[in-house]
């Protein structure tokens, strides 16, 4: 009953603020189109190595709603597979950098002393480091795959949350219910993970939505400059960068790819902003 009355609360903080639902809709629409895309796309089959250069360069049509490109492919359906690979990347380097980030705060922020020292300071070496200048430097050392992509973005994205972990945690290591469990000879792993971790899920919750978004952000901004993933896979910053050289003749094939960053960008933060909002008050 509690977690119902919870839920139905959190749910009514949420929905008051109704660009928060319109950024729901939004990510759940490109999420389903994204999943379905073998079914909702009209040429599945340009989503590959397809040429068709009877069809090439044609703007906006009944036929084609965003166009094609340079071979004749329809940019529509490049897109709704380009929001596959944007969306995989943000959930899995989220998904690697997150839980690193997180245990790191948590364990410096608890522990202090020296071993809080040196986790800090390590930290704030990536962190003095420009992040577009990084993820760039470890996929200049890396072969242009997807996989280490995801790497050089993981390895981008951790120090910030270990830094506000970090802050968090210090704040209540000192609490009454952390010390009781410690004077009831709680283990420390339980101190942290059944303790202090649930408070800090909210704010935790939160900045994962938000850079969910930054994420997908950063990801095009890599493959506008080149290292991203290997054509001919869709990828939204690469259509950019591909069709940015020919503008304003063929304006479709950049601006299409552009505004769909652009919504899936808005979608995250809209959501995202709603769940601090939720949460700012406490439930």
């Amino acid at each position: 009953m509690m977690a119902r009355r919870f839920q139905s609360r959190a749910w009514y903080r949420f929905s008051a603020e109704p660009m928060a639902v319109l950024g729901l809709v939004l990510l759940a629409a490109i999420t389903l189109a994204a999943i379905l895309a073998p079914f909702v796309t009209p040429f599945p089959e340009h989503a590959s190595s397809f040429v068709d250069f009877r069809n090439m360069s044609q703007p906006p049509s009944a036929s084609h709603w965003f166009g094609t490109d340079l071979v004749g492919r329809d940019v529509l359906t490049r897109v709704v597979y380009g929001y596959r690979i944007s969306l995989t990347v943000g959930i899995v380097v989220l998904g690697l950098a997150v839980p690193l980030g997180v245990t790191l705060g948590m364990i410096a922020g608890y522990a202090g002393g020296r071993l809080g020292a040196v986790i800090m300071r390590i930290t704030d070496v990536f962190l003095a480091i420009p992040a577009l200048v990084l993820a760039m430097a470890v996929l200049g050392v890396l072969d242009r795959t997807l996989i280490n992509g995801l790497i050089a973005l993981a390895v981008l994205w951790w120090p910030w949350y270990t830094r506000m972990v970090y802050n968090q945690t210090r704040a209540i290591r000192n609490e009454g219910y952390v010390v009781a469990a410690q004077v009831v000879g709680a283990s420390h792993s339980w101190v942290l993970f059944g303790e202090i971790l649930p408070n800090l899920v909210p704010s935790i919750l939160t900045k994962f939505t938000l850079d969910l978004g930054f994420v997908i952000l950063v990801a095009s901004a890599l493959s506008f400059l080149g290292l991203g993933v290997e054509p001919p896979t869709p990828d939204l910053g690469s259509m950019v960068a591909e069709g940015a050289g020919y503008l304003p003749d063929m304006w479709w094939m950049p601006v299409f790819p552009g505004l769909a960053i652009l919504l899936v960008v808005l979608a995250f933060n809209l959501v995202g902003d709603g769940l601090r909002s939720m949460f700012g008050d406490g439930m």
